[in-house]
């Protein structure tokens, strides 16, 4: 069985495993250790200005010498109305006055930037080995940019057509990212979210339509699920959630707890922490107003006026919101 060869003669890490990047989970510290122990280490650059990159980029490079990526988003600069944002602050003002918050006013700000020539730039000055990108890709003229520096560029893509469109623009590796993944759904092209396969459905069809390495994503957390991906003709595997209990990972304590007591039908896609369908462990709200609501703003702006009640929740040792 030919696991793995074509993803660790591209890329040239020792193992075939990629640490999926988790922004506002993981900084360089944690991709350091995975660059460090054989795999491929990520950066998360979404919610990253160009001199905290840099910054990041210095600790990696002072620390390993070997392969690493970094990750950026694609997604559209989302526009709203005013009477969507007091939809969903209707919505979300019953639990504001339950915790005696003060309740948002004023517009939404994006917490996470799509790709951009600023982030172009970038990169152009870094010449990172691997760049990687969720939502699609970025304009094709900086794309070329991108590519003219050297740089092996991979992109998650959630059914077939997607990773046909991915490999017709020469994208060398494809994460096949099925719908247990934990992360956002990596949705680029018109199609619904209950409609995407899952990964072990999802990776032999990408790896027979595609040309390039394949990259097995989603719900994989253990050796029988990396050796489920290379049966199924997977070059690698990428995790997430596995490394969020490491140590050099930065997830907040409860988010720990409730990982760990995670079962097989406690979780659930949901849009209301940030506008786009991710995985995540049900808790009060998702019961409550339905894990997908038509009032949650666009991704990411959803999260602006749920960051007051989680953090209050947190305090008060609730993982409520």
């Amino acid at each position: 069985m030919d696991t793995n060869n074509k993803f660790l003669a591209l890329i040239g890490t020792e193992l075939p495993l990629v640490q999926a990047p988790m922004a506002g989970a993981n900084g360089s510290e944690l991709a350091i250790a995975v660059c460090e122990a054989g795999g491929l280490g990520s950066l998360p650059c979404a919610m990253l200005s160009p001199q905290r990159i840099t910054e990041e980029i210095e600790a990696i490079r002072g620390s390993t010498s070997r392969p690493f990526n970094l990750n950026f988003f694609c997604h559209d600069e989302p526009e709203i109305r005013d009477s969507d944002i007091r939809a969903w602050r209707q919505t979300l003002s019953p639990y504001y006055r339950e915790l005696g918050l003060p309740e948002p006013e004023g517009s939404m700000v994006s917490g996470r930037q799509p790709f951009s020539e600023e982030m172009c730039e970038v990169v152009e000055t870094i010449k990172p080995p691997v760049v990687s990108f969720h939502f699609g890709l970025p304009a094709q003229s900086l794309l070329d940019r991108i590519k003219s520096t050297g740089c092996v560029v991979m992109c998650s893509a959630t059914t077939v057509e997607e990773a046909v469109w991915l490999d017709k623009r020469g994208v060398d590796v494809i994460i096949a990212q099925g719908a247990e993944a934990g992360g956002h759904r990596g949705i680029f092209l018109p199609g619904e979210v209950y409609s995407q396969p899952g990964t072990m459905a999802l990776v032999p069809q990408v790896v027979d339509n595609v040309s390039v390495p394949v990259i097995a994503a989603g719900g994989i957390g253990d050796s029988r699920g990396i050796a489920a991906a290379f049966a199924l003709g997977a070059s690698a595997v990428q995790m997430g959630t596995a490394f969020l209990f490491c140590r050099e990972a930065s997830p907040a304590p409860m988010h720990l707890d409730a990982l760990a007591s995670a079962t097989d039908s406690n979780t659930a896609l949901t849009n209301l922490f940030t506008g786009r369908p991710a995985r995540g462990v049900i808790n009060r709200i998702m019961e409550e107003i339905g894990p997908i609501n038509e009032s949650a703003p666009p991704f990411p702006l959803a999260g602006n006026d749920l960051a007051g009640l989680k953090g209050e929740s947190e305090k008060r040792n609730r993982a409520d919101f």
